[in-house]
């Protein structure tokens, strides 16, 4: 349990380190994201990033823990 909370940890500081050079990439403003624009108001859900994300860390997760 503790390893894999010190690689989960690893990983999410990795991507906050990195996530300057991801943003200009395009991870954030993908097609499918939800973005809702008012006067007073801005409603941003990155579901196609979620979802790309989440494939991502499945195929990295699967590698680390396969056995």
């Amino acid at each position: 349990m503790s390893r894999w909370l010190i690689t989960v940890g690893v990983i999410l500081v990795l991507l906050g380190v990195l996530w300057p050079w991801l943003s200009k990439l395009g991870l954030g403003r993908l097609p499918g994201d939800i973005v809702i624009e008012r006067d007073n108001f801005r409603f941003y859900f990155p579901l196609t990033t979620s979802i790309v994300v989440s494939i991502l860390l499945s195929i990295l997760f699967w590698f680390l823990f396969r056995k």
